[in-house]
């Protein structure tokens, strides 16, 4: 027992000294080993079913995801909308029949890396791809260089902002033609904190160019039930300047989400 006790001793009187030279203590360091590199939002889910005389189905969901890396911090943002009716369709003849239509049905995926440059400046590369069955361009990609910092650093109100120019490939659906030109592309993210469990935030993006203008806005305020879960009420505005004259330009939705966040 004295041997084990006079070999272990001098490593118990070293570890003091090992973390002293770190600089940190044991529970400073942990916490640092602990820390995670992901971040973001995380996912959103909502979901409404009506059912009776017709049935009504909408089912929305996103996932923001945040990577950093030194000076790199990488991101993703995928979204999904997709909602369908069934109801009762009569003839002439007096005869009916039971008809399904989806009135939805969108998908977008947007990924970016930036490069710190400071505290809140970076230059970043953005590609983002929309798929909407619905829509004049039912197609669209595009590809983006700019140059972002923050405008507003309080301790409540946050604006950052980038800008830069961009190309974009477009699909257009009625005329089955393909278009590529250059854009300028702008994004303004805006974040308010309420209380402490409550939160504003307000995200507008748009996109520029010869042939279009694209601009979505998305609102939404979140209330914070623990750590990780959250109550989000959201009200997303999209407008495309060229259009068919048998469709708008603005498209609204309206949604209550479940959001689940990494702390």
């Amino acid at each position: 027992m004295s041997l084990r006790v006079s070999l272990l001793l001098p490593l118990l009187l070293c570890a003091p000294a090992a973390w002293a030279d770190d600089g940190q203590t044991p529970d400073e360091a942990t916490l640092a080993a602990m820390t995670s590199p992901w971040s973001g939002s995380g996912g959103e889910l909502g979901f409404a079913s009506a059912h009776g005389n017709s049935n009504t189905e909408s089912f929305n969901g996103r996932l923001k995801l945040r990577y950093t890396d030194d000076d790199w911090v990488h991101s993703m943002d995928l979204f999904g909308l997709r909602s369908s009716s069934e109801y009762t369709e009569t003839s002439d003849d007096g005869t009916s029949k039971r008809t399904r239509q989806t009135t939805a049905n969108r998908y977008t995926a947007s990924a970016g890396s930036a490069l710190q440059l400071g505290e809140h400046r970076q230059i970043t590369a953005t590609g983002r791809y929309e798929r909407d069955d619905f829509a004049t361009y039912d197609r669209q990609a595009s590809f983006g260089l700019g140059y972002g910092t923050r405008l507003i650093d309080g301790e409540r109100l946050i604006l950052d902002t980038q800008i830069g120019p961009g190309v974009r490939r477009s699909h257009n659906a009625d005329t089955d033609e393909n278009r590529v030109g250059l854009i300028g592309r702008g994004l303004f993210d805006l974040k308010y904190t309420i209380t402490d469990n409550t939160e504003l935030v307000n995200t507008l993006l748009v996109e520029s160019g010869s042939y279009n203008t694209f601009a979505q806005n998305d609102f939404g305020v979140s209330v914070n039930m623990n750590k990780h879960f959250a109550l989000k009420a959201g009200w997303q505005a999209r407008h495309n300047s060229d259009v068919t004259e048998d469709k708008r330009k603005t498209d609204t939705l309206t949604t209550m989400n479940v959001v689940y966040s990494f702390k």
